[in-house]
């Protein structure tokens, strides 16, 4: 499983995020430390914690996940 930090601050970044999961062919996986849900799915995003990171995982091959990471670079949390 990889994954990377994301934060996501409007409806709208949680709905481009949503878009930019639905396209990816292998599951992705997004949580706050308390719940885990599907990264594909817009309704359950909102059961999950906006104020903090959160982490978005994925069970893919190097280049899928590298391809994934590029897509969400607006939404990565840079330390």
């Amino acid at each position: 499983m990889r994954e990377f930090q994301i934060s996501l601050r409007s409806v709208q970044d949680v709905q481009e995020f949503v878009g930019l999961a639905t396209t990816m062919t292998f599951t992705v996986l997004v949580d706050d430390n308390h719940h885990r849900v599907n990264g594909k799915s817009f309704m359950e995003m909102f059961c999950l914690d906006f104020t903090h990171p959160l982490t978005a995982s994925a069970e893919c091959s190097d280049a899928e996940f590298e391809q994934f990471r590029t897509a969400a670079q607006r939404f990565l949390v840079t330390k």
